[in-house]
């Protein structure tokens, strides 16, 4: 997570070690909430929903008032609005939910820190389509909001057994991994996925904590759709197609979800059906992922990936299968990973690394129905992903190479800072040769 571009997108030096200050975690588990709790959970979620879509109201209906000149009125609607009038700010509607809780006393069933950031979540999302340009706020439809937040706690209100929360006590929770000693529980989130229901539990811990530093043994990671991954080494990895396995169970629930009555009680049922599967397809594909990523941890020290926009991908004719995939998903659950286990992890340039030959570095155009790299120049033949992988892992040992080598690339790391503390599979050893660098 550290090294020539940092946490912030500014390049630093490799010798200069990033530290935290504070070290912030979210562990998710599941938890079981009885009939009664079940039935308060979802008022108060469709009572967050109902102030989130008012405020927003107010919101469009200020901006929109101020959309005609001063001088006209407009030919299709007028907002009587007085020109004084202040706009809607966070603070503003925060103030205004005691006197609304006078007007609407469903609001008091609620907790009022609860209420505060449900209109807070409003005004993230404006602030951000403010710095974007794009993105406007859109109204919450009846099942689409699904998270309440509870930012505050005196005390910790986790158990071995149990989790309590305000207004509805103790709740039974599945704490499969403790809270490690020394953190506090500083929020807790309750997601409802599906018919199941889930808490995501912020702790923090004021502890230090270096960035991982670039030592011992470099692997390229090269992705696809052929491939879902194929690394430097050699190692390749077949896509399982999660979607696709579960996509004709899935097109038969939804035609038949399409034939029931909206928001009958049949429908909510095979609504929650289509849900199950959904969820199922994103666990399985989020496991997978892990898995990979801490395989990759044990093989290397150092992973180095593409920094390819997968959301241009997906948007082509083989976008479902991209989707399907995950890849921008699973480049981040690596990326988390290296970090957790002390491996430096890097994305480097993507632009023609399956036209260039990772030996002699020279370019051996091939379309992409041709699968095996053979360099006419030097005659290294190996897979196609396997040499984008090794195109990956030069590029990212050239990303960290320290001044003072005389124009020699070397092909491990292991002469940079914090390399002696650590054991490499694989001694370095210098590239016969000039480099592409020389060559210019």
């Amino acid at each position: 997570m550290n090294g020539r571009q940092g946490l912030s997108g500014k390049h630093l030096p490799w010798n200069c070690v990033k530290l935290n200050i504070m070290l912030t975690l979210n562990y998710t588990y599941q938890f079981y909430p009885d009939a009664a709790q079940e039935l308060l959970l979802q008022e108060w979620l469709k009572t967050c929903r109902k102030v989130y879509n008012y405020s927003l109201r107010e919101l469009k209906d200020w901006i929109a008032s101020r959309k005609s000149l001063s001088d006209r009125c407009s030919l299709v609607q007028e907002y009587i609005i007085p020109v004084d009038a202040p706009f809607p700010s966070y603070q503003a509607q925060q103030d205004a939910l005691p006197k609304a809780k006078k007007v609407f006393p469903r609001l008091a069933s609620v907790p009022s820190q609860v209420l505060q950031t449900t209109v807070r979540r409003l005004h993230d999302s404006w602030e951000a389509f403010q710095k974007r340009g794009y993105g406007f706020p859109r109204f919450k439809k009846f099942g689409q909001f699904k998270s309440l937040l509870f930012p505050q706690f005196k005390e910790s209100p986790v158990t071995n057994l149990h989790i309590k929360l305000p207004k509805i006590g103790a709740i039974r929770i599945n704490l499969h991994r403790p809270i490690p000693q020394g953190f506090v529980v500083k929020q807790v989130r309750v997601v409802r996925k599906a018919d199941k229901w889930y808490t995501s539990i912020n702790i923090q811990c004021d502890v230090s904590v270096p960035d991982p530093i670039p030592h011992g043994h470099p692997i390229g990671v090269d992705t696809g759709l052929e491939k879902f991954l194929a690394t430097s080494d050699g190692v390749l990895v077949r896509p399982p197609k999660f979607f696709k396995t579960l996509q004709s169970k899935l097109k038969l629930l939804q035609r038949r979800l399409v034939r029931k009555k909206k928001r009958s009680s049949n429908y909510e049922k095979q609504r929650i059906k289509v849900a199950r599967v959904h969820h199922k397809i994103a666990n399985t594909r989020k496991d997978f992922h892990f898995l990979q990523a801490h395989s990759l941890c044990d093989a290397g020290d150092m992973i180095f990936m593409e920094d390819i926009d997968y959301r241009i991908s997906a948007k082509g004719f083989l976008g479902k299968h991209m989707l399907d995939g995950g890849f921008g998903q699973f480049r981040n659950l690596v990326r988390y990973v290296c970090w957790k286990r002390g491996k430096f992890f890097a994305e480097v340039d993507h632009r023609g690394t399956s036209q260039e030959c990772p030996e002699c570095g020279g370019e051996v155009r091939k379309d992409l129905s041709v699968r095996i790299h053979s360099c006419p120049h030097c005659g290294y033949t190996t897979d196609r992903d396997v040499a984008s992988g090794q195109v990956l892992k030069n590029r990212g040992i050239a990303l960290i190479s320290t001044a003072g080598l005389a124009g020699m690339e070397t092909a491990y790391a292991d002469g940079l800072p914090g390399v002696e503390v650590t054991q490499s599979r694989q001694v370095s050893k210098s590239r016969k040769g000039t480099t592409r660098k020389s060559k210019k």
